[in-house]
């Protein structure tokens, strides 16, 4: 579980050509490759713990919160 379920948060999605570093997706623990695009998402009030998570893991995860609302 990511420790900001219930904050507000800005996405950014990251374009292939932007992907410069490897990442672990936080709602797979799967690699995010150099190179694959995904999203940046950075709670406003804590931006340090900011995350890069896999498109297809944020849209179903922010599927599920808008369910719960």
């Amino acid at each position: 579980m990511w420790a900001h379920d219930d904050d507000p948060v800005e996405v950014r999605h990251v374009q292939p050509y932007e992907a410069v570093k490897r990442y672990r997706c936080p709602g797979c623990d799967h690699p995010i490759e150099v190179g694959e695009s995904h999203e940046v998402v950075v709670p406003i009030d804590h931006p340090a713990d900011r995350r890069h998570w896999h498109t297809g893991c944020w849209r179903r995860r922010a599927n599920r919160r808008s369910r719960r609302a």
